[in-house]
């Protein structure tokens, strides 16, 4: 099974209050584990990833 693409966009900047990347929405520890994830925490987490950007997005029009 071929791996996913990673969702970064190499805009890291880990300054958001929750410790996402403001990029791509991931922290630190999972862009690390990134390519030792299986496809079914990858599916997982990108899940999460599209809840987190709508959050961040959310954070910078206040």
């Amino acid at each position: 099974m071929k791996k996913r693409k990673s969702p970064c966009i190499d805009q890291c900047d880990f300054s958001g209050n929750k410790g996402w990347c403001l990029g791509c929405a991931r922290t630190r520890k999972e862009c690390e584990k990134w390519k030792s994830m299986t496809p079914y925490n990858i599916n997982i987490l990108q899940k999460d990833l599209s809840k987190r950007m709508i959050q961040i997005k959310a954070e910078k029009n206040c």
